[in-house]
């Protein structure tokens, strides 16, 4: 309902929820005026890939396994050539993508179990009975703590810049 519609379209920490970005470029594409920029930001590549191993380790635990049958992770974690030959074939011109880390540390493992239960890995814990989620969070904080440096999320940033060719 928004063709030609918008001078911008501004995404952050979006587009890795949206497992087809074809259609979301295309859809982007179709809503921004001839000459139009997109701007986002999301995760991609690599984007914690050390948290989501771990998780996926102890989804097959014998404790756990039983409630991860069928599981798909919600993410779409693109890498940048991916990104470009998605934007080209929508018609963006004018593409820049680029990947970067963007490591966050914490000081405490009560805050990283907290965040990562809210945040990261909350899709998780929402297969499991509540009286396993202590479980399951010790279990990652634990491994976290050991890493160098200890309790940090390897995040990476898919940036992400283009525009519709003007008419």
């Amino acid at each position: 309902p928004f063709a030609d519609a918008f001078d911008a379209v501004f995404s952050n920490a979006t587009l890795h929820w949206i497992a087809d970005h074809n259609a979301a470029f295309r859809s982007i594409f179709a809503a921004l005026r001839p000459g139009g920029r997109l701007l986002a930001q999301c995760g991609g590549g690599p984007n914690l890939s050390r948290l989501y191993s771990r998780a996926a380790s102890l989804m097959r635990a014998p404790y756990c396994s039983r409630f991860f049958d069928g599981w798909r992770g919600p993410w779409h974690f693109v890498q940048p050539d991916a990104t470009r030959a998605s934007l080209t074939q929508a018609g963006f011109a004018a593409i820049d993508v680029s990947l970067e880390q963007s490591p966050v540390t914490f000081t405490e493992p009560a805050a990283f179990a907290e965040f990562i239960g809210c945040v990261c890995v909350r899709h998780h814990l929402e297969r499991l009975p509540s009286d396993l989620h202590g479980r399951f969070l010790s279990e990652l904080t634990t491994a976290a703590s050991a890493d160098d440096p200890p309790l940090t999320l390897d995040y990476w940033r898919l940036n992400i810049q283009a525009r519709r060719p003007a008419a």
